[in-house]
């Protein structure tokens, strides 16, 4: 008697989504699970900032595919870059082949949105990978020893000044710890360097407050907070250009600087195979109730990616939130395990929002306006939060263990500048 073959699910995404939805149909009998990516790593993105200031190694936030999937006996890997969906084949093309499917789900995320702009484009740093954290990281302590050695004051501001383009929380905590860097650990390590010399750091948005989709309070405590460390906060300010080591802006000014931060949007990415009309605002492909994506049979998309059309509480679309990527996946592998007339349509349940300043300094919104936190407690909810988000124990103990060091000596370990052999300093 022939045994009935498993369908497979292959899930392009390994980020919240991606993770999430394997966690729930990895003990399957009926479908068999693949998981392609373009890296062979899960990493953390909440966490970059971090890695990118040299408070915390990439292995920290970070770990290889294959060792999460070990012992998960219906899931496998495939390491490769999509490059086309062809839906009339059940079929995606790869950087280094083809793979079919019976279902394919879209968790591919977003990528930095420049909004057209060249120059930003290329000579500014995003803020999304691994590879652009260590990029940034070897950039800021580069400037550092190179400002050890002008003596042209002018020329050291530059070096050593940071405009960071967009208030959400990457751009807060960013801004946020550079300020702390420059007030602890900078003057102790570069004693060439006076405080006249470490330049400004500038936090720009195009809206009227930081954080903007947090709670009034939280928004008014932060941009306090972040003025009081020293953080130049210009608001209602886009910027327009960046070249021979300018950033012009909206409002006419310019800032004389050489480091250009990019955390102002993104954007989903976009793939062939799909049609212009599949795509909604921000180029997410559109679903239904479901995440189903429209037209199609047998193709989903979560997470950031997806536009879902059928929340009464969302009718513009979900927060491109690690919490709506993680319940939406969450609602997919479940319903993929029911038979079809038990499926139940996704409805998200907002947790609330958190972003932090700096030590002892953060914000928790609840899902209810009655709920706010600020300072230390809100601090520790975070800490606790992003170190139990973690993929496995052994990220979590590391991670407590470089917070904790922080906490108590105000430094960091990480400033090594690893990069290229043929990159000139």
């Amino acid at each position: 008697m022939e045994v009935d073959k498993k369908k497979r699910i292959v899930i392009v995404g390994g980020g919240f989504a991606g993770i999430e939805l394997i966690n729930k149909l990895k003990k399957s009998d009926v479908y068999e699970v693949v998981l392609v990516d373009l890296n062979n790593y899960n990493f953390f993105p909440p966490l970059l900032y971090q890695v990118a200031s040299g408070f915390m190694e990439p292995s920290a936030i970070s770990y290889p595919f294959r060792k999460i999937l070990r012992g998960k006996e219906n899931v496998r890997f495939r390491l490769g870059a999509l490059q086309k969906v062809v839906s009339e084949e059940n079929k995606i093309v790869l950087s280094n082949g083809e793979l079919s499917y019976d279902i394919l789900i879209m968790a591919t995320g977003t990528e930095t949105n420049f909004f057209g702009n060249e120059n930003v484009k290329k000579h500014s740093l995003p803020m999304k990978t691994i590879g652009d954290a260590l990029a940034l990281r070897n950039l800021l302590f580069t400037r550092l020893e190179r400002a050890t050695r002008v003596q042209d004051p002018l020329h050291r501001k530059k070096l050593l000044s940071f405009v960071i383009a967009g208030a959400g929380p990457t751009g807060v905590e960013l801004s946020g710890i550079l300020a702390e860097m420059r007030k602890h650990i900078i003057t102790k390590d570069y004693p060439e360097l006076v405080k006249e010399d470490l330049g400004e750091v500038y936090l720009l948005d195009g809206l009227d407050a930081v954080l903007a989709p947090m709670s009034e309070k939280s928004q008014k405590y932060s941009q306090e907070k972040l003025e009081g460390l020293g953080v130049k906060v210009k608001l209602k300010t886009l910027v327009t250009d960046f070249k021979e080591d300018v950033v012009y802006l909206s409002d006419d000014t310019t800032i004389d600087s050489k480091n250009l931060i990019w955390a102002a949007g993104v954007s989903a990415k976009v793939f062939d195979g799909f049609k212009k009309e599949d795509y909604g605002r921000g180029r997410r492909l559109k679903t239904n109730e479901f995440n189903l994506v429209d037209g199609y049979t047998n193709i989903y998309a979560v997470g950031d990616t997806a536009i879902l059309a059928g929340d009464k509480k969302y009718p513009d679309g979900h927060p491109q939130v690690a919490q709506v990527a993680i319940q939406q996946a969450e609602n997919l592998g479940e319903n993929l395990l029911k038979n079809k007339g038990d499926w139940k349509a996704f409805e998200y349940a907002d947790k609330g929002s958190m972003a932090i300043i700096g030590r002892n300094k953060a914000v928790t919104d609840g899902p209810n306006e009655s709920f706010f936190l600020k300072g230390f407690p809100a601090w520790f909810i975070w800490i606790f939060v992003h170190i139990m988000s973690l993929v496995n124990y052994k990220n979590r103990l590391r991670a407590l263990y470089d917070w904790t060091g922080y906490y108590f000596k105000k430094d960091q370990s990480f400033r090594m500048i690893i990069k290229p052999r043929d990159t000139k300093n």
